[in-house]
């Protein structure tokens, strides 16, 4: 029988539970070094509603899983040459030449792509003659698998999770996972579709949505293996695919589509973690030697 059950016992006092220990335990998130580089968001689209709304909200998230990171987004440039926007963007160039114009350390230039992509080429090109560092591409990684299986939940074709085992009767029986990028491109997403396999129970397949007929053969292999009701299920952002290839390929093959992962949050904790990997690990000498000159003075 607990205290506050017994007549004229005082009433039982709440007390701050203790840390969470062992893999439970929320993992603390690492402080950003004093002086660390800005993060650039490299968004391979130009400037306009659509991307501008995703990258600003993916940037929230970022400073958001990490306070005191400076970010940017760096857009391509129109095709006129001539930057079109509100004012406030820039280009990846733009921000580049701007911290060395202002001796402040080469940004950490993180590209929003799930994975091989057109423009990366050009990005390394442009951002080696400043200096700045390029990560790896965000994919694969089991969050954007995550990601993709709550598109599908809430579009009604899959399950929300594993453990929920009520029917849906439009839940797909097989996924075309959906990229742009080339063949590269749907090599590199077969292992984020193992991934989202493992976790709706049902065949994934990749495609790239810029190469003809890649799609269609994939919904086709889909049928032939058995399954009845093909989704597909885009393992893109946004702004670096087309709208209309989206389109396209739901018409020309007659199945639903998912929406873009556009800015789930994973999605921002991907673009945090893979520039924290990317910072200069800091010198241990260097703060023991603060700490010897501080116990000195």
């Amino acid at each position: 029988m607990s205290t506050a059950a017994i007549p004229g016992a005082p009433l039982p006092v709440r007390t701050p539970g203790s840390r969470a220990r062992g893999r439970h335990r929320r993992p603390e998130r690492p402080e950003i070094p004093a002086g660390s580089p800005a993060l650039v968001l490299a968004v391979p689209a130009t400037a306009g509603p659509e991307s501008r709304s995703v990258v600003e909200e993916l940037l929230s998230i970022v400073r958001s899983e990490q306070n005191g990171v400076q970010t940017a987004a760096g857009y391509l440039p129109a095709g006129d040459g001539d930057f079109e926007g509100t004012g406030d963007e820039r280009t990846v160039a733009e921000l580049l030449a701007q911290a060395a114009g202002a001796g402040l350390p080469a940004p950490v230039v993180v590209p929003l792509v799930p994975g091989p992509h057109g423009f990366l080429a050009e990005l390394h090109a442009l951002a080696a003659e400043y200096g700045a560092p390029v990560t790896d591409v965000l994919g694969p990684h089991p969050l954007l698998a995550e990601a993709v299986h709550v598109r599908l939940s809430e579009a009604g074709l899959a399950r929300a999770d594993r453990a929920r085992l009520f029917a849906i009767a439009t839940a797909a029986d097989g996924v075309v996972l959906t990229t742009v990028g080339g063949e590269e491109a749907t090599a590199a997403a077969g292992v984020t579709g193992v991934l989202l396999a493992a976790r709706l129970a049902v065949p994934v397949v990749p495609a790239a949505l810029d190469v003809p007929g890649s799609v269609a053969a994939a919904v086709a292999h889909l049928k032939e293996t058995g399954s009845q009701r093909p989704a597909l299920a885009p393992l893109v952002i946004g702004p670096e695919a087309d709208s209309e290839l989206l389109a396209t390929a739901a018409e020309e093959t007659g199945c639903p589509s998912a929406a873009p992962l556009g800015a789930y949050p994973t999605v921002g904790q991907l673009i945090a973690s893979t520039y924290l990997a990317a910072l200069p690990v800091p010198d241990p000498g260097a703060y023991a030697g603060e700490s010897g000159e501080t116990a000195a003075e």
